[in-house]
């Protein structure tokens, strides 16, 4: 039925035995991470639409660096494919000049996954009741209160949210939006930038009180909260997002088998509900719209780390 639909009709020239033996999914976080939540499903989705093991392979450490270098360096047969994001992809890219494997030309864009939206979040005991309230307090002391920065992909969307208020603060660097959030519930930073995922839970527990969305429409799961737009910056909008990526000499057969199923699989209403069950949405496009969206966005990181000072490794 799919094969006379034209959803998984080889292309001319493919591989009719692809893929023949189980398939490595790579995840540069450890379990329980968003990345990982979602490449275990789509894993488990790819299996049964191609009819061989998908299994996930958590490296983590080293900002990403051992995960994706990992697959970068694999064979390019298809067979060990990376679940990468905005940090391992677009981040390093930009402030390291030297990192261990090339985010562009080391890899072939098969399908992006999904996107996050982010909130700004402040402890529930904090004054600022509102994002203005939050940013006059900036004005009023530029570079006396500070925020907390999950990882470097977080520091560089809270100074762009910074520039864009014409503010300054302070960046606390953390190994991970977790105990980034913990401080922030605590009291020890005064804000923070968090993927809506990671924050939902301490915003339902009455830990953090979210301040604004960074995505261009109010969430569902936060109808009351205003966007940054709404706040006072329009146009304002970054997220979280996954995609998978094959070694950059895959054929490109393969890229469009995996595509197609990948495609397939994440329109299907379980895998919208299963997204948006963690606070994001479905983020599709095929791998040359994949290509020239990491592209802009690594040109757009390249601008927001140069206007902000933010050190180069």
């Amino acid at each position: 039925m799919l094969a006379a639909l034209g959803l998984f009709a080889l292309p001319a020239g493919a591989q009719p035995d692809y893929p023949a033996r189980p398939v490595k999914l790579v995840v540069s976080l450890p379990p329980g991470s968003g990345a990982d939540s979602t490449a275990r499903f789509i894993a488990q989705k790819l299996a049964a639409k191609l009819g061989q093991p998908f299994v996930v392979e958590n490296r983590p450490g080293g900002n990403g660096f051992i995960g994706a270098r990992a697959v970068a360096d694999a064979a390019p047969d298809g067979y060990t494919l990376f679940v990468g994001s905005n940090s391992t992809m677009v981040t390093n890219a930009v402030l390291f000049t030297n990192p261990p494997y090339d985010p562009v030309n080391g890899f072939a864009p098969v399908e992006r996954l999904a996107r996050f939206a982010m909130v700004v979040v402040v402890p529930a005991n904090s004054p600022y009741k509102a994002l203005g309230g939050l940013i006059g307090a900036l004005r009023t002391a530029p570079g006396k209160l500070n925020y907390a920065a999950g990882s470097p992909t977080y520091q560089i969307y809270t100074e762009l949210l910074n520039e864009r208020f014409h503010v300054r603060a302070n960046p606390i660097a953390y190994k991970g939006t977790a105990p980034a959030m913990t401080d922030v519930a605590a009291g020890h930073v005064d804000y923070a930038i968090g993927e809506i995922s990671a924050v939902l839970p301490l915003i339902r527990a009455g830990r953090v009180r979210p301040l604004a969305v960074t995505a261009p429409q109010r969430l569902k799961d936060l109808p009351q909260v205003p966007t940054v737009a709404e706040s006072g910056a329009p146009g304002f909008d970054v997220a979280a997002w996954t995609g998978v990526f094959a070694p950059s000499k895959v054929p490109g057969q393969i890229v469009n088998v995996l595509s197609a199923a990948v495609r397939e699989a994440m329109q299907q209403p379980d895998s919208v509900k299963f997204i948006t069950g963690l606070g994001g949405e479905v983020y599709l496009g095929g791998p040359q719209h994949f290509r020239q969206f990491q592209l802009a966005e690594i040109e757009r990181t390249r601008d927001i780390v140069k206007r902000a000072a933010i050190q180069i490794e």
